[in-house]
């Protein structure tokens, strides 16, 4: 989203101008208006990390109609009386956090960096990313229960880890648990814990995660999966604040903040029985659904950009530079895994790169078959509409792969493009094993571990120079 900035309003230049300049010294960049309509224009086109608004005769309400803007960040209120009773009431109607007029500029710096302290980086240049991140900061302060919904891959648990990172409890454990990965006789014991001896094998106490999220954060990711009989004994524990480990005869008190998040219509769940209605309730105190990244286009370049910048190692040196051609392709794709999906499409892009920047050429969605031809180009078709690549296919992508009828699958070029990236930097570092794994951006064993699949796949791993002759160069 670029710099974000701090907003100061208030009808005064004057007054606009010393708080302006205070938070200029401390470091923060700034705009300033004058009233709550002009506000409004500034918080639609986005970018703006706090508001700092007056409150007094003069400015009247302007910092209440702010905080009820949907895309509203936390508003500061600065006060010309500085009453307790005033800031008692201002919190209560909304504002992040009150402080007077004359007080240091440092104690209005502190305020704003408190608010702005964002935790996790989130991408959100789309409208409704944008919305979804001031809703995020509104309800991160108010300890009640969060229930995340959207399709795989939406980033549920990340916007969960920015809940928490923006709420009082960021200073405690974040703890998260994907119930649809567990299985049931598993998950019980995992959540609430065991003592010794209650079932074989448990050799000591052990504590769960609802323990171990004492005082923090406890996300339960894929709800929607946890078995009618687990259900109940989630739901007293949601009710009454506190569990039983397994075998144990003693309440152990909760002081945890649970989020959950699902893929599922947990309202469909309910009808046809499979979710508790009463525990859907329970969980359903502020839901936020993630659009599908398909219906926010304008998050899908800066995305891809983050994660560029993210796996740099992979690149080379190909830059997170997009061109229009490449820029057109991401767009246009549907994005049927979202987030995680657009992940893993960079991460090949910046393997099969050639150059600077990450061109059409390098935009490979699934399935796609290379055809290797005579003269080393490879067509390239895909479900997605990628564009016809240019770059060569290596002669052993085929045979190390153990490819068929002269066409190599995306994964069996990746790997063929892997193994000469590996190739290439050992000719260059003499062999060295150390020095290659550093420059390849991964772990001694992990070379190690390749360079064995590479010979298993018949590929010759030279001592010394000439390396790429195990291409057939």
């Amino acid at each position: 989203m670029g710099q974000q900035r701090v907003l100061v309003v208030a009808r005064e230049p004057g007054r606009r101008s010393e708080q302006r300049r205070r938070l200029d010294d401390a470091g923060f960049a700034t705009a300033e208006v004058e009233d709550s309509g002009s506000a409004h224009e500034l918080l639609e086109q986005g970018g703006i990390a706090a508001v700092v608004c007056f409150e007094d005769d003069r400015d009247g309400e302007n910092w209440r109609v702010l905080t009820r803007h949907p895309m509203a960040p936390p508003v500061i209120v600065i006060s010309a009386r500085a009453e307790v009773s005033g800031a008692v009431a201002a919190m209560r109607d909304g504002a992040a956090d009150y402080v007077a007029e004359d007080a240091p500029g440092s104690e209005l710096a502190a305020a704003v960096a408190r608010v702005t302290d964002a935790g996790p980086e989130l991408v959100a240049e789309d409208r409704s990313s944008r919305q979804l991140m001031a809703l995020a900061q509104r309800v991160a302060g108010k300890d009640v229960t969060v229930l995340l919904t959207g399709e795989s891959g939406t980033g549920k648990e990340i916007f969960a880890r920015y809940i928490h990172e923006r709420s009082p409890r960021a200073d405690g454990p974040f703890i998260a648990v994907n119930c649809a990965a567990i299985p049931e006789n598993m998950l019980e014991a995992l959540l609430f814990g065991f003592e010794k001896g209650a079932f074989t094998g448990a050799n000591r106490a052990h504590a769960g995660k609802f323990e171990q999220a004492q005082g923090g954060t406890l996300l339960l990711d894929e709800v929607s999966e946890i078995e009618p009989g687990l259900q109940a004994k989630l739901l007293r524990a949601l009710q009454e604040r506190e569990i039983e480990r397994l075998c144990g005869q003693t309440p152990i008190p909760l002081d945890v903040r649970v989020l959950a998040s699902s893929n599922r219509d947990l309202r469909e769940a309910v009808r046809d029985g499979r979710f508790r209605e009463d525990l859907f309730y329970r969980l359903h105190v502020f839901p936020i659904h993630l659009p599908p990244l398909r219906e926010r286009a304008a998050d899908i370049i800066p995305l891809a950009r983050s994660f560029a910048h993210k796996y740099a190692q992979l690149g080379g040196g190909c830059g997170a530079d997009f061109p229009p051609d490449a820029e057109r392709l991401l767009i246009q794709h549907p994005w049927p895994g979202n987030v995680r999906e657009l992940e893993n499409v960079v991460q090949r892009a910046l393997i099969l790169a050639e150059g600077s920047a990450i061109d059409a050429d390098a935009i490979r969605f699934e399935p796609v078959t290379v055809s290797a031809g005579g003269n080393g180009q490879a067509p390239v078709s895909s479900g997605s509409g990628a564009a016809t690549s240019g770059a060569p296919a290596p002669a052993v992508a085929a045979e190390a792969a153990g490819g068929q009828d002269g066409a190599t699958t995306l994964e069996e070029d990746l790997k063929s493009r892997e193994y000469r990236r590996i190739l290439e930097t050992l000719d260059r570092v003499g062999g060295n094993r150390k020095e290659a794994a550093a420059r390849l951006g991964i772990s001694s064993r992990t070379l190690r571990y390749k360079l064995a699949r590479m010979r298993q796949e018949g590929v010759e791993i030279p001592e010394r120079s000439g390396l790429l002759y195990a291409y057939g160069n």
